[in-house]
């Protein structure tokens, strides 16, 4: 336990590692090469999905080498849940007007998009000139179709519970410098 009272990650929770500290960084530097690329002549605003995004979106936005906006949004559709509840409420709104703009969404990882397709359509009502997501990981789920489909992928993971590079379970997790799948018997 920590100074306050805080569980920390162990290494024993862990079953096994996806991605390791180089492997993350060659995927947020191929990520902002492309970003690079595709917005050098538009100052896009970079919208952060708070928390699990966080270290990406530190990452990405120092790798992206052109002028660019930062915002942050917060969303639930999880609580301290490992699924999600289907019921999205946004808890922190933007503070940066967005009609005209170009928009890129950062989100750590898409699995049913149900929430990302939810906030979509709430930042289009807002008249923005494009929305874009950059999505850290892609879960691939058998038989199950994202609601959304990310222009700028990092990596595709299996259907497990990933912790570890801003991702958590019930916040726990998140300061672990790779990407891991959780033992089952941690959060069931």
């Amino acid at each position: 336990m920590d100074h306050e009272g805080a569980l920390t990650p162990r290494q024993e929770d862990i079953e096994r590692i996806l991605l390791s500290k180089a492997d993350i960084a060659s995927i947020v530097c191929r990520m902002g090469e492309e970003l690079t690329k595709d917005y050098r002549d538009s100052n896009p605003l970079f919208i952060a999905i708070l928390r699990g995004a966080v270290v990406f979106f530190a990452d990405i936005i120092r790798a992206v080498q052109c002028p660019l906006q930062i915002d942050f949004m917060a969303v639930s559709s999880y609580g301290s849940a490992a699924k999600s509840s289907g019921v999205v409420r946004i808890l922190k709104d933007l503070n940066t007007p967005i009609e005209g703009r170009d928009i890129v969404i950062v989100e750590d990882i898409l699995d049913t998009g149900i929430t990302l397709n939810y906030l979509i359509k709430n930042l289009e009502s807002r008249g923005p000139r494009s929305i874009e997501i950059a999505a850290f990981l892609v879960k691939d789920v058998p038989g199950q179709r994202s609601a959304v489909l990310p222009r700028y992928v990092g990596a595709h993971v299996p259907d497990a519970f990933v912790v570890g590079y801003g991702l958590d379970y019930d916040e726990r997790y998140r300061n672990l410098p790779y990407l891991g799948v959780l033992k089952p018997e941690v959060y069931s």
